[in-house]
C-alpha cells in the first residue's frame, strides 16, 4: 500500500483532485478509483459526470503514476501536460451519480525528453471507456511559466 495521499502525488489542489484512491501502482501501470459524488465542480444537474470528464480522470491517474515514481526516486512531484488523446471511445453519455469507476493507465512509451504515451481504460457497471493519452513532462517546467526578458 502507498503511504502518500493523492494531494501529495498530484500537482492539483482541493476540488480539482477527482480521484479517491490508488488501488495499485508499479513501474508500468496504475489503477485508481473514484465514486461519482454530488456537489463537485463537474457534476451535471442530475449529479452525474459528463463522459468527456473521462479524459481528465485518465490524465489524473497518469499524474498520480508520475507522482508515485517521483516519490520513490526522492524527487519533487512536477507538473506535466496532457497533449491530447486518440481514439477516445466511450459507451455512455455520462457517469451516473454513485457510479464506482476504476481507471487503469498503462505506460506504452516514455522517452528521455519527457514525452509519454499511455493506454487508458475506465470501467464501471455498464461503463467502458478507452483512450490513448499523450503527455509531456518537461525537464524544467518552471521555465515554461517565466516571462521572456525584453
Amino acid at each position: 500500500m502507498l503511504s502518500w495521499s493523492l494531494a501529495e502525488l498530484l500537482p492539483h489542489a482541493g476540488d480539482m483532485i477527482l480521484l479517491d484512491r490508488i488501488e495499485q501502482c508499479d513501474d508500468e501501470h496504475i489503477v485508481t478509483q473514484l465514486e461519482v459524488r454530488d456537489g463537485g465542480l463537474f457534476n451535471q444537474a442530475d449529479g452525474s459526470y459528463p463522459a468527456w470528464l473521462g479524459v481528465e480522470l485518465m490524465a489524473q491517474s497518469i499524474a498520480a503514476y508520475a507522482g508515485v515514481r517521483a516519490k520513490h526516486k526522492g524527487v519533487p512531484v512536477e507538473l506535466g501536460f496532457l497533449l491530447g488523446t486518440r481514439k477516445y471511445q466511450c459507451n455512455v453519455e455520462r457517469f451516473p451519480l454513485g457510479a464506482q469507476l476504476q481507471i487503469e493507465a498503462i505506460r506504452s512509451l516514455e522517452d528521455e525528453s519527457g514525452m509519454g504515451v499511455f493506454e487508458c481504460y475506465l470501467r464501471g457497471q455498464d461503463i467502458y471507456v478507452e483512450a490513448r493519452l499523450n503527455v509531456y513532462r518537461p525537464p524544467n517546467v518552471a521555465s515554461y511559466f517565466q516571462e521572456p526578458q525584453p
